[in-house]
């Protein structure tokens, strides 16, 4: 049977196949423009065809029913193996019903993530704590030479950064320069020492951009002096606790007591941290973390302040190490603000599993000056 007879429009002067006439199979044709009633069949044919499926009559719901779309029109399937469905008369469904989907896995349970490669992340930490501690003991100057050097590489790293997000160029030579001057100062001559060379730092900032075009000097300076307080400044007060004579401990002390409430508020904070403590400036940190860091931080305090420094009391770490979380955490909320505006996620690659080296200083930094002060207002400056 030619399955062109069923549904398909016949074209306007079609009079069938050229090898049939009319009594043999097909109508002798039809008139251009209207539908066959159908297909006829003489009885030779009928007997060599599979019967065909019946045909209801169509419901006549008025308006023009001839709409070009075939001679004949089935509700029933053309196929054994099809199933009849529920649609319109004389319809082909579009969108069929789908199969069933084979069968999804369960969703695996969400696994915290320390977000960095731990495992590197200990190893540097482990390293640098090894070289700044074979240093604080052995020659207090190479310690503060190690503080200078990196001064240094944090402000290269702070100043590429503002060049390259922001178009700031804030002069390196004299930062840098006047960076390593300023530790050293404070440590031979210090607070005194470490505010002359900060001045010093200063103006030369200013006097090193003149020889560039005028076009963002304001800018470039504002940043150039920004970057001189906030990087080798603020790290003067590690040189000046180092010039006491039990220096290398309150040293240490400062180093343990930052290095223990990070670790402190990464803890509590991974394992209990519910409540965010800034979402907009750093989403990661949680007011759980924050009291972690506290807790931990007031315990090695009562602990340094009553082994370690001369004439110090348990009591006197409590306030010390409740001022250290404090410090560290707006130290590290800090820097975030700068990174957010800055629209980068590290400082710098120079530390696998940390970033840079400012990722590692946004909490000794400010920390310094808090405990440089409070150790002197407790034990004094000797």
């Amino acid at each position: 049977m030619n399955d062109s007879s069923w549904g398909a429009p016949p074209q306007a002067g079609y009079w069938g196949p050229t090898d049939r006439g009319p009594g043999q199979g097909y109508a002798p044709g039809h008139v251009q423009g209207t539908a066959p009633a159908g297909p006829s069949y003489d009885a030779h044919d009928a007997q060599q065809t599979r019967p065909m499926p019946i045909v209801p009559d169509v419901p006549d719901h008025g308006g023009d029913q001839d709409d070009d779309r075939g001679a004949a029109r089935l509700s029933g399937p053309l196929f054994r193996d099809e199933t009849p469905r529920a649609h319109p008369y004389g319809e082909v469904p579009q969108n069929p019903e789908p199969m069933p989907d084979a069968p999804q896995p369960a969703p695996k349970p969400h696994k915290k993530s320390a977000g960095r490669d731990l495992g590197a992340a200990i190893g540097v930490g482990v390293g640098l704590g090894v070289v700044i501690v074979a240093s604080l003991f052995v020659v207090k100057a190479v310690f503060v030479g190690v503080v200078a050097v990196a001064v240094v590489v944090g402000l290269w790293e702070l100043t590429k950064r503002l060049d390259e997000r922001r178009g700031i160029k804030a002069p390196l030579v004299p930062l840098a320069v006047g960076g390593a001057a300023m530790v050293v100062a404070g440590y031979v001559r210090g607070a005194e020492g470490a505010w002359v060379a900060m001045a010093l730092t200063a103006l030369a900032v200013l006097v090193w951009r003149m020889t560039e075009p005028p076009e963002g000097y304001l800018k470039d300076v504002t940043a150039g002096v920004f970057a001189a307080f906030y990087v080798p400044f603020l790290a003067t007060f590690v040189a000046m606790m180092l010039t006491a004579d039990d220096g290398s401990l309150r040293v240490l002390t400062f180093l343990l007591l930052t290095v223990v409430s990070d670790t402190g508020a990464y803890a509590v904070g991974w394992r209990f941290g519910r409540h965010k403590l800034a979402p907009r400036i750093s989403p990661g940190k949680t007011r759980e973390g924050l009291l972690g860091a506290v807790a931990f931080a007031m315990v090695a305090g009562a602990l340094c302040m009553q082994y370690l420094i001369d004439d110090g009391t348990w009591w006197q770490g409590l306030l010390l190490g409740f001022a250290v979380a404090a410090s560290a955490t707006l130290g590290d909320l800090g820097e975030s603000m700068i990174k957010r505006d800055l629209g980068i996620k590290d400082m710098g690659t120079l530390l696998p599993g940390h970033g840079g080296i400012m990722d590692r200083l946004d909490s000794l930094l400010p920390t310094a000056p808090v405990v440089w002060l409070l150790l002197v207002l407790f034990v004094g400056s000797g």
